[in-house]
């Protein structure tokens, strides 16, 4: 009998093609077919990668594109978890697909989720015939090992797999068996003659089992199996082991080219679990994108790691109003979407394989309120592109001309668009110049600086 996949169909996103982890050769030895959307392979615009994805990848990819009611059904979870304003077209267009194909392998929606949080799943799987859906039909306890061990006949010479039955010879009487075919009730009695009668039988034993391990060596003699010398000892490279030993103790704790898969395994076998031999999964995903892999979990879909195990729970980050205590998952934030204060903060978060959406706070955090009180600089006439003379206005060297407190700003909103037309500097360009030397020294993170900053109150030179 042939072996089966683990898994009958895997949804690729841009992520796993890029990288080209995992290889296309361990995707086609664990799934029966690889299907993604158009708009994956349409995004894909590096010529290195573009050239790749046609010679290794496209022979083996099935293109398909998610019906509108898939595509909405992930539209309307993403919104209720509030992922859908950092999703792109085609991350939509992969989750539909993956959700589609669950419906149609599976019979329905019934071992997914229509809303976070939701407690199990909606519904029972719908009866069905043994074996439909090609899933492999699961052993009964004890059905089959008895019938997949080997069977011993009495004529079966020794080197043919009786090996081990042959000192069982001769070790009971002829009218008496072995333990377990004894009569429940029978038992030692503590009587004299019956002691007597034990201590002859142990000795029975122990000159029959000399004799049988006799036998035993003559018969592997005739099968070929060379004499083994008792007397001699093995060689034990005592010179090697020390040098592995010393060898290990010396690298362990560095990370090494030669042991960076084990780190890398090491991480990942707290967050992921192997795929069973018993069971075969329908439809999974491989993804990078941190949104994805939270609506995938929350809808209880399958979410596979680089490495083909099961994810189990993923931990990432999000941010978190300190004032109003709402979130957004838009890491490139800086003002709250809720009050509209600059108080977002850096949380960890974690999705189980439950669905359960957990943030992981700090004990005891204290705010740092330095630098949230100053004051503002009296306003001064300016041009009316909002941009004042040198010298002139905005305290004391101007510090206060490009003060910003609100995300509805003018000199926000056009730090925020100068910011994304300016064009990105390539490192190995021949014409590139350091920051250092050309005098355009960036703040940390490229954002706009908002507020006085942490300094603002210090004395001013």
């Amino acid at each position: 009998m042939a072996s089966q996949n683990p898994v009958h169909t895997i949804v690729l996103d841009a992520g796993p093609i890029l990288r080209n982890d995992p290889a296309i050769s361990t995707l086609q030895a664990k799934c029966e077919e690889l299907v993604t959307v158009p708009a994956v392979i349409a995004e894909i615009k590096d010529k290195n990668a573009r050239s790749r994805l046609e010679v290794t990848w496209l022979p083996f990819l099935v293109l398909k594109t998610p019906a509108p009611e898939s595509v909405k059904v992930i539209t309307n979870f993403a919104r209720k978890t509030g992922d859908l304003a950092v999703l792109s077209n085609p991350d939509v267009q992969v989750l539909a697909l993956a959700y589609e194909i669950e419906c149609q392998r599976n019979g329905g929606d019934w071992r997914l989720r229509r809303d976070p949080g939701q407690k199990g799943t909606n519904g029972s799987p719908p009866k069905k015939h043994d074996g439909a859906l090609g899933e492999p039909k699961l052993l009964g306890e004890g059905s089959s090992v008895q019938q997949q061990s080997p069977s011993i006949t009495p004529g079966t010479p020794a080197c043919e797999g009786n090996i081990r039955a042959r000192p069982l010879q001769g070790m009971f009487p002829d009218n008496e068996g072995p333990a377990s075919q004894q009569p429940a009730d029978a038992g030692i009695v503590g009587t004299t003659d019956d002691m007597d009668t034990l201590h002859l039988a142990t000795h029975d034993l122990q000159h029959n089992s000399v004799s049988d391990h006799g036998s035993l060596e003559s018969s592997l003699l005739e099968c070929g199996v060379p004499e083994i010398d008792q007397t001699k000892k093995p060689d034990r490279p005592d010179s090697i082991a020390c040098l592995s030993s010393s060898e290990s103790s010396d690298s362990e704790g560095w990370i090494t080219p030669s042991n960076i898969k084990r780190h890398q395994a090491k991480e990942m076998n707290s967050s992921t679990e192997p795929i069973s031999e018993n069971s075969m999964i329908q439809v999974a995903t491989i993804t990078t994108d941190f949104a994805m892999q939270r609506i995938l979990l929350q809808m209880n879909l399958h979410l596979l790691s680089p490495a083909l195990q099961r994810v189990r729970n993923i931990k990432n980050y999000i941010l978190r109003c300190h004032a109003c205590f709402s979130t957004t998952k838009d890491m490139a934030r800086q003002f709250c979407s809720n009050c509209g204060k600059p108080t977002l903060t850096r949380v960890s978060c974690s999705t189980s394989q439950n669905g359960k959406f957990s943030i992981h706070l700090k004990k005891n955090m204290q705010w740092n309120h330095r630098g949230d009180r100053f004051s503002i600089p009296k306003p001064v006439p300016g041009a009316a592109n909002g941009k004042v003379g040198s010298g002139r206005g905005g305290g004391k060297g101007g510090w206060g001309q490009e003060l910003i407190l609100a995300e509805d700003q003018k000199e926000y909103v056009r730090a925020m668009t100068g910011q994304s037309r300016k064009k990105n500097l390539d490192l190995m360009d021949e014409d590139y110049l350091p920051g250092i030397l050309t005098g355009e020294r960036n703040r940390s993170g490229g954002r706009p600086k908002v507020g006085g900053g942490r300094n603002v109150n210090s004395k001013k030179r």
